[in-house]
């Protein structure tokens, strides 16, 4: 099943998706897709549900995101075109949660910035707590995955003091959704293709065949460092054709459009601002 969460900012609702793309009223079923209801998403005849009128601004498809965890150079293509060595156990880092937006909604480049990237990247989202889960048990506490787009300022996070979490985190750095679709539903998850457009040129082409460290690792891995809980989302990595890896670079600049697609997670279409 697909769902998504509809409205303004901070007053989303609950949705799924019925079999015409149209989104149908899940506010009556469950409060919010975050916490709990994640561990086990209603499974119902979205037809029997209110049809949502219009077209509303979409969300983020998860509430109450706790932690925005992210894998870097994750993919042996796109360490390929970095000159990076792969590396022997997953890079960690945290994007803040106030970088959070939906699909489509602008980024908006933090002031003096001339050096904002795009990444798209597979997101899991984490359906039931995880503390030291094996492989063989770690895709049981996923509740699905949608798109996220890490958009990262290049600058902050390779030049100076070069941190990471610095370079992601600005505000509207985190593009999610637009749906959160289901694992039965995505079907083989290493076996999806990712792109990128920019101003209707494809800049990114990859398959999460290519990952270094799969989802199931990924999840394995990090519950032993830190507690999963439901509704805390992991960006797995992006795949060659970054800003940054181009040659020479290419950065993005106000006015631009980034379109991200992932096979069965649908887009995202996002218009890209200067802070005033």
């Amino acid at each position: 099943m697909r769902f998504a969460r509809f409205g303004d900012r901070g007053q989303e609702r609950p949705a799924v998706l019925d079999a015409g793309g149209r989104l149908r009223d899940l506010s009556g079923v469950v409060p919010d897709l975050a916490g709990e209801v994640l561990g086990s998403l209603p499974r119902l005849n979205p037809e029997a549900l209110p049809l949502v009128p219009g077209a509303p601004r979409l969300g983020p498809p998860v509430g109450g995101i706790g932690k925005l965890v992210a894998i870097g150079l994750n993919y042996s293509d796109h360490a390929a075109e970095l000159g990076a060595e792969p590396p022997d156990e997953p890079v960690v880092f945290l994007k803040a949660t106030t970088a959070l937006g939906g699909p489509n909604d602008p980024v908006v480049m933090p002031r003096g910035s001339v050096k904002t990237d795009w990444e798209v990247e597979l997101g899991i989202v984490i359906g039931r707590r995880a503390k030291y889960v094996g492989v063989a048990q770690a895709l049981g506490h996923v509740a699905g995955y949608t798109i996220v787009n890490d958009v990262s300022e290049r600058a902050l996070q390779l030049e100076g003091s070069g941190q990471w979490t610095k370079g992601k985190s600005c505000d509207t750095f985190a593009p999610v959704g637009p749906w959160l679709v289901t694992p039965d539903e995505v079907g083989d998850v290493q076996a999806l293709d990712l792109a990128t457009e920019v101003n209707g040129e494809r800049v990114q082409t990859g398959s999460t065949s290519r990952m270094i460290f799969g989802v199931a690792g990924i999840v394995s891995y990090l519950s032993g460092i830190m507690t999963l809980e439901p509704g805390d989302v992991i960006a797995t990595g992006t795949p060659p054709g970054v800003g940054v890896g181009h040659k020479p670079p290419r950065f993005l600049q106000a006015g631009d459009e980034m379109v991200l697609r992932i096979t069965g997670l649908g887009e995202q279409r996002v218009t890209v601002q200067a802070e005033g």
